[in-house]
């Protein structure tokens, strides 16, 4: 069976978001920075909330912030 994975353009977001901090992020979420920084770099994946509380932050569609597909070989 496939494995998949969730990934993520949060840090793309960011830098277009008046280079927005990690921090500032976990603020407009109720999260910690740490957190941010594990669902950036694909450690940690989010809660169903989470992710639209993400989504809504950037003001866009889970769609543009979140993917799920097959792990890169």
């Amino acid at each position: 069976m496939e494995k998949h994975v969730i990934s993520n353009n949060i840090r793309r977001l960011r830098f277009d978001a008046g280079e927005m901090t990690q921090k500032d992020l976990a603020e407009k979420v109720g999260v910690t920075r740490q957190t941010i920084v594990a669902i950036e770099a694909a450690k940690y994946s989010p809660t169903l909330e989470l992710a639209f509380k993400i989504a809504r932050a950037f003001g866009r569609p889970l769609e543009e912030v979140f993917t799920y597909g097959p792990e890169p070989d």
